[in-house]
This record gives structure tokens, sequence and C-alpha cells, in this order.
């Protein structure tokens, strides 16, 4: 089996694989550059899985996942779920004092997680993206950051991974830091634990409507969920891309869409104008 992960090695989503049991052991792990590429390589079948982040505990969403799968990969669907506890690092090319570094490097959701460490001890440094953690590390290890001194924020596999070294370990903002990741598959995929017993199970949806300017419509359509005693545990909105204020809402919520209770409530939302779309069925973490 082919598993999609943003990398290179040393991302949080690699070690996020190799910590998951549901990667086999002649898995091959297949890197993309973004998570947008990620998802893309399981709509083209590049790829049979991927584990991707969608929700940090420090963070909350990852846009990039959800725009990507409610934009551009029809056929992909979540089969499963992870959540990986994330320790960050501050590492450099070599042993070098804080108040030297000009440059710290990381991709946004690392940068956000660790806002206050970047406040209080590097206060002068300008902060900037990268496309993912290990690739942050691997520009300061090879010297290609730019404005050096330069740092980044990662993990400490991807330090040893790519030479470098590690002035400070565990400089996230809450030391219960966590990110949830998902398991993707083309659509007809099962989640590879369904057969696990006393599972909880989740469900995703994506939904919208020419509705959402009307008062009250939104409630309208979150009651059809609250009157079936589905609960929700997750609302995100984002962006609908074809007029300003108006907008797709993410929905994570308890059950299968197997439930009756489930199925009628989302079912229940084309009453309201709403088109929707469920995004997977799984077992939570």
């Amino acid at each position: 089996m082919r598993i999609g992960f943003l990398g290179p090695a040393g991302t949080f989503s690699h070690a996020a694989v190799h910590a998951s049991p549901r990667t086999p052991a002649d898995a091959e792990l297949v890197p993309a550059g973004t998570v947008h590429a990620t998802v893309l390589a399981v709509q083209s079948g590049t790829v049979e899985r991927a584990l991707v982040p969608i929700e940090n505990a420090l963070e909350g969403a990852v846009n990039a996942t959800l725009d990507a799968l409610a934009f551009d990969a029809p056929d992909v669907r979540m089969v499963g779920e992870e959540v990986l506890a994330v320790r960050h690092c501050l590492v450099a090319a070599q042993d070098v004092p804080l108040a030297a570094i000009r440059t710290v490097l990381s991709h946004p959701q690392a940068n956000g997680q660790c806002q206050d460490f970047l406040r209080r001890e590097l206060p002068s440094a300008a902060v900037l993206p990268a496309a993912s953690t290990a690739e942050a590390i691997r520009l300061v290890a090879a010297g290609e950051a730019p404005d050096p001194p330069a740092a980044a924020i990662g993990t400490a596999l991807a330090a040893e991974l790519y030479g470098a070294v590690v002035l400070r370990e565990g400089v996230e903002d809450d030391a219960s830091n966590v990110t949830r990741f998902v398991w993707l598959a083309r659509d007809g995929a099962v989640d590879d634990a369904a057969d696990a017993p006393g599972g909880r199970w989740k469900t995703s949806v994506v939904f919208s409507g020419d509705g959402d300017g009307r008062p009250g419509w939104l409630v309208r359509c979150l009651s059809e969920f609250a009157f079936r005693g589905v609960n929700l545990t997750k609302i995100e909105s984002r962006p609908a891309r074809h007029r300003l204020g108006h907008y797709l809402f993410h929905l994570d919520m308890d059950g299968s869409i197997a439930d009756p209770r489930v199925a009628e409530a989302v079912a229940a939302l084309e009453i309201h104008g709403a088109s929707t779309r469920v995004l997977g069925s799984y077992l939570a973490a």
C-alpha cells in the first residue's frame, strides 16, 4: 500500500503515520510538498491512503485540509483518525545563543502553536512560513534559510535526520498540545479498524446553501441534529468561494451515517435548501 503524508521525512505527519496501528508494516510512504498535494494524491489514485492533519488543540482547524476536501477532492473520504501529541523543538544548524537568532522558520500552524515562546524568548526575530516543519529544519540545517543566524521549529526527529542541533525542547505554548489527523481514501473504502469492538463512530459532513443569508437559516439546519439527539462535536465555517459573505459549514458528529438518526438529520438539511456531502464515517481515535 502507498501512503501519502506531508513531507519531507521528519514532519509530524510522518511521525503520525509511523505511530498509527493502521499503517501496514510493508507500506510505501510517499511524501508530498503540501497538505493540498497530499489530499490530491488520493484523489488522483497516486496513493491508496493518506494521513493529513485536520485540527490542532491550540491553533484549531487546518484550513488547507478542509478546503481541499470540500473543493478539490470529490472522490476522497475520511476513513479513520489519529491523535498525536505534539512536542516542538527550536532547532538550528549549530549551537547559537537565542539572542543571536534573526529568523525563525516553520509551518504556520507550528509558528502559531509556539507564539508565546516566540514573543517571550525571540521578540526581535522575524517569524517566517515554510511548507512543513521538516522542510524548515532542512533549510536551516543546509544554511538556506533567509537572514541567518536562523532557527526552525519542528521535531527532534527532523533535527536528527538533517544534522541540526536542538536548542530548546518543548517550546509549544501548552504541554497538552495535540493534533488530530484523518486517514483518507477513495470513495468506497472503509475504515481499516471498522471491526474493532466497542468503538465510537464519528461522521463528518460539509454543507452550504443560498439560504445562509436568511435569519435563522443556520439554526434551523443545526436543529435537525438536536431534534434527533445527534451530538455535534465540531462546527467550522469556510468561505464558499463564490460570493463574499457565503460559507461552507463543516460538521463533525457522534455516530455513523448508518445510524438512522444521523442519516435522517443529514438528509433533512436538504429541506432547508442545503447542498450536503458526507465526507466520511469512521472510528474515533
